[in-house]
């Protein structure tokens, strides 16, 4: 058995680091911005009694090790096909990256997606064929089709919105398709292929290690996707759509804090354009050409598919809904037509059993593991309380079911004081020593809120006293409850006593 001392409380695989008082620690940081890479907190721990840096959000470690698997399971697999279903997947991931940025951060309902990606394809290989431009100015001839590709259609965007504009950036994807179609410069001869586009990575030595450079440049695209949606989602520009989205009435609301709503979106959907249409040379400089299944709407779906499974919104779950669908239409190909319906179900279970895709289950369950607590607690510990079990999840304090709980016995407790005698020694002695038993009844009233409470009201000292009830709003006179007048002070108050006791016995 190990002699090793194991602290309690916190687990073993929590990062935590040391922390020297003569020491400044400093962090790491993104190059050229203030934000740290990782999130460390001092805490003491209170079984060593020593300070620590605890790593609060643990997100930078999860895409580290994800990262790090993706890139290195194709490579050890060594495996041409494994090589080119991870090279298609991260490319159609750093596309579905930057829709996320469209539809997420600029909350633009957009399908004109695989379009921008077409556009940037198609142009830069009709310069390479007919040119012979080298593929770096390819990249660049992409990224500037791109953004002015994005620039044209975020115009309707002023003025359209949600379904109308889905629909019109989805006929314009169709309009792209049939134009390369009918066009002789473009491919159209050969049904929209276009050959002889220069390669980023040439022929080498084996087919093996030709794939595994193409699978690693494709790596590298995804993480300048990657980089791309971290600077803008998380930078100055992302930072005011999400706070201009905290109201219903997005662009008013922005307006009156100071923000450009139209002119964020703006750039935000340029930005993602023009990466959309250097993803797109890209391709074409990966494959030597490129083809019409770009433009086509089966893959636009498939592409959405991803995303949904995935989760909207999020660039974790973009990547992970790409892999996981491109595993399922590129490896069990001998399924057929199945493996479509396969992700159409997952497509579907997604949409009905989860609030945002396989990263928002976590959230989710918590909610509903906390909902079932909630629901035990209150079956078990107020079975017969003043509220119902259903009504216990949405309680937030949780000390407002043992209040309501405390409340129905002291009441019950009262409730079983009441007799004849207690309340001929109240008629007898209004103001004079009562008993224990009256004494706390008294006090118990005394403490009753405000609003609707009974109190007398003089209205001539020393002959007319009327009951009324307060409202408890400055400025608004009590209501008389009944017509009756009392010609003492201690009829009045022996009055208010038994319309207490009438409504304690009611309750």
């Amino acid at each position: 058995m190990s002699s090793e001392k194991r602290l309690v409380g916190r687990r073993l695989l929590r990062p935590a680091w040391p922390v020297r008082p003569e020491r400044t620690f400093r962090r790491w940081r993104y190059p050229f911005t203030k934000r740290p890479v990782l999130n460390l907190t001092g805490k003491f721990n209170p079984i060593t009694l020593k300070r620590e840096m605890v790593l609060t959000d643990k997100k930078p470690m999860f895409w580290l090790v994800g990262l790090s698997a993706l890139l290195l399971l194709p490579v050890a697999s060594g495996t041409e096909r494994v090589l080119t279903l991870f090279g298609i997947a991260c490319i159609y991931a750093a596309i579905n990256v930057m829709w996320t940025l469209i539809i997420g951060t600029a909350g633009l309902q957009s399908f004109a997606t695989l379009a921008t990606v077409g556009v940037g394809s198609y142009g830069a290989g009709y310069l390479s064929v007919t040119y012979g431009i080298a593929w770096p100015l390819m990249l660049i001839v992409g990224l500037l089709l791109g953004a002015l590709m994005g620039f044209v259609i975020s115009l309707p965007a002023r003025r359209l919105d949600g379904l109308y504009y889905a629909l019109l950036t989805l006929g314009l994807s169709e309009f792209m398709r049939n134009f390369v179609t009918q066009s002789d410069a473009l491919g159209g001869k050969f049904n929209g292929a276009l050959f002889g586009v220069a390669k980023i990575v040439p022929t080498l030595g084996t087919p093996r290690l030709t794939q595994t450079v193409v699978f690693i440049t494709t790596f590298v695209l995804l993480l300048l996707a990657l980089a791309v949606f971290r600077a803008v989602n998380g930078g100055r520009i992302g930072l005011m759509l999400k706070t201009a989205a905290t109201s219903k009435e997005d662009e008013s609301f922005a307006s009156a804090i100071g923000i450009d709503f139209q002119r964020a979106r703006l750039w935000v959907f340029m930005i993602a354009s023009g990466a959309l249409g250097f993803i797109g040379a890209f391709y074409s400089a990966t494959v030597g050409g490129t083809s019409l299944q770009i433009f086509s709407l089966d893959l636009l779906l498939l592409m959405l598919a991803m995303i949904v499974i995935g989760g909207l919104g999020r660039a974790e779950g973009a990547v992970i809904g790409t892999v996981i669908v491109v595993f399922i239409t590129q490896w069990f190909v001998d399924w057929g037509p199945w493996r479509i319906v396969v992700v159409g179900v997952l497509a579907l279970l997604s949409v009905l059993y989860t609030r945002n895709g396989l990263f928002g289950l976590k959230a989710q369950l918590r909610e509903i593991r906390t909902r079932r607590q909630t629901l035990h607690r209150a079956a078990t510990t107020g079975r017969y309380a003043e509220f119902l079990p259903q009504e216990a999840p949405e309680i937030g304090d949780k000390s407002v079911i043992a209040k309501r709980v405390f409340e129905r016995d002291l009441r019950g407790r009262l409730r079983s004081w009441i007799s004849p005698d207690l309340i001929a020694e109240h008629e007898r002695k209004p103001l004079g020593q009562h008993s224990d038993h009256l004494e706390r009844m008294l006090n118990y009233f005394r403490k009753a809120p405000i609003p609707d409470k009974y109190a007398v009201y003089c209205e001539e000292p020393f002959a007319r006293y009327r009951v009324v009830a307060l409202s408890g709003l400055p400025g608004v006179p009590p209501r008389v409850v009944d017509d009756k007048v009392y010609d003492s002070l201690d009829a009045a108050y022996h009055a208010v006593f038994l319309r207490r006791v009438n409504d304690l016995r009611a309750s």
